[in-house]
């Protein structure tokens, strides 16, 4: 199964659209969401092209192929306009005998890790900066942001197949990082 992963749209139609030529492009199965949907939020300026009524019009006909987790930005009344589950705190994916836990990162991150084997891989988005780091035994990926990515890095996402996570950039779907589970980071 071939995943894209994509985190922090914050209502933006620009960028979601982005992303969904992406997701399109890639032929992945599913659509793995790390919150952050719909929401800019109080402490981002507003992305490109804030629309969240035009984001919910695009993301609703892809209800079956998402997963999704829920962001700090993401409310109960989201869930009201949108046709698929986004309240979990996390979801959990494995990888042939390696666990991921799924989060947004406003709770569980490389600081606050969430209880898990060694091996294991913590998956969030929130800090919009892409990550591929050690913390202690775990794994820590971050796919950045599809919409307002910081420090300089690229607006991107993630694709995960064959244990293999690509890093790429919204724009051009070339990688720019790769890490296969069970090698060092």
């Amino acid at each position: 199964m071939k995943w894209m992963i994509a985190s922090d749209i914050h209502g933006s139609a620009y960028y979601c659209t982005k992303m969904l030529e992406a997701y399109r492009a890639e032929q992945a199965d599913r659509l793995l969401l790390l919150g952050d949907i719909l929401y800019h939020g109080p402490r981002n300026d507003l992305p490109k092209d804030y629309a969240p009524k035009e984001v919910i019009a695009m993301l609703n006909p892809l209800a079956a192929d998402i997963l999704c987790v829920r962001g700090n930005c993401d409310t109960e009344v989201d869930q009201m306009v949108l046709q698929f589950p986004i309240m979990a705190d996390y979801a959990l994916l494995t990888e042939g005998s390696t666990l991921i836990f799924a989060t947004h990162g406003h709770h569980f991150h490389a600081e606050n890790l969430p209880p898990l084997h060694a091996g294991d891989i913590l998956l969030h988005g929130h800090t919009h900066v892409p990550v591929c780091c050690k913390s202690g035994e775990i794994t820590v990926l971050n796919p950045g942001s599809v919409s307002i990515p910081k420090e300089q890095s690229a607006h991107s996402y993630l694709t995960l197949e064959n244990g293999v996570f690509t890093w790429k950039d919204v724009y051009t779907e070339q990688p720019y990082r790769t890490w296969t589970i069970g090698t060092p980071v």
